[in-house]
């Protein structure tokens, strides 16, 4: 499938949610090559709305999309009924092309309980389904063998692999059916996974630089390796940079930097330190984003 922005929620100063920032950001992407959208997950700072918000954001991307590109929409809940019913109010929203969602946190359930609060969700809803697996954030790891089972519940097509285990996603996709999509969900490790057989990537760091991570991401997938490596290594600090603090402060900061944004984030979470700052306005300057105009898929030379 490609390149997936998991999309920041633009707040204004007085903390609500940006309607006309979201639209503008999702028209900027897609003119950028990007995909598929994915509002409301982690980067979106989805625990921190209210499930009005939550669904009026999925309906503004979907609407400006306007059927250009899939766009799926984080539905994530630790209590499998509050999810389910999430899933089920999204089905109202015309034009949507699925679902994202993560591991049921703080509960820590084992694997039979992930795989039916999965099952549960799945069988709420005739979108398709991308399960999450993001353990850091959840405390608990999806195994492949618990995948291997979910992908026999015909509405469930793919994962978003974020545990950083390597081993862990090569398992998954030398067992998994071809047709059960697996997608990167670490920006750093998106050429691992794709040179593994990866569907594709769904990046944090395209929120700022859409263009250079879908044309990355395209290169991979037309086996262009020369092409794919080098914008790899152009953008691989920016990359990491956006998890110096908390993610998804450091991207905000660096949008706000690009013209794209407010720095304003909903606490629990809180905008970059000034010794972070500075070092991400390193970052982009030295890779000349603060100057450049939007980026159109040619200038990716770094040396």
């Amino acid at each position: 499938m490609g390149c997936g922005t998991a999309l920041v929620t633009p707040f204004r100063r007085d903390g609500s949610v940006d309607e006309p920032a979201l639209h503008t950001l999702v028209h900027w992407q897609i003119e950028n090559g990007i995909d598929f959208l994915v509002p409301c997950g982690t980067t979106g700072e989805a625990s921190t709305l209210t499930e009005a918000e939550w669904l009026r954001v999925v309906e503004v991307v979907v609407g400006a999309a306007g059927g250009r590109v899939p766009v799926f929409a984080g539905c994530t809940h630790n209590a499998t009924h509050e999810a389910v019913a999430k899933a089920r109010k999204l089905a109202g929203v015309h034009g949507l092309s699925g679902i994202l969602t993560a591991n049921p946190y703080y509960n820590r359930p084992g694997q039979e309980g992930q795989f039916q609060h999965f099952k549960a969700i799945a069988e709420a809803t005739d979108l398709p389904v991308l399960l999450y697996n993001i353990p850091a954030r959840t405390g608990v790891n999806l195994e492949p063998a618990t995948v291997l089972r979910l992908a026999e519940v015909k509405n469930i097509i793919g994962i978003k692999e974020s545990s950083g285990n390597i081993t862990q996603i090569t398992e998954l996709l030398t067992t998994l059916p071809r047709s059960f999509k697996v997608f990167a969900g670490d920006d750093g490790l998106a050429l691992p996974v794709l040179a593994l057989g990866g569907a594709g990537l769904i990046s944090v760091a395209s929120n700022a630089i859409p263009g250079q991570m879908a044309a990355m991401v395209r290169a991979a997938l037309d086996s262009d390796w020369p092409t794919a490596r080098r914008i790899n290594r152009q953008f691989f600090r920016l990359m990491q940079a956006h998890f110096w603090e908390p993610s998804p402060a450091p991207v905000k900061a660096v949008m706000a930097m690009l013209g794209r944004g407010e720095d304003v984030l909903r606490l629990p979470m809180v905008p970059v330190t000034p010794i972070t700052r500075r070092k991400l306005e390193t970052v982009v300057g030295e890779l000349g984003l603060l100057a450049n105009a939007p980026y159109n898929g040619e200038d990716l030379r770094m040396f």
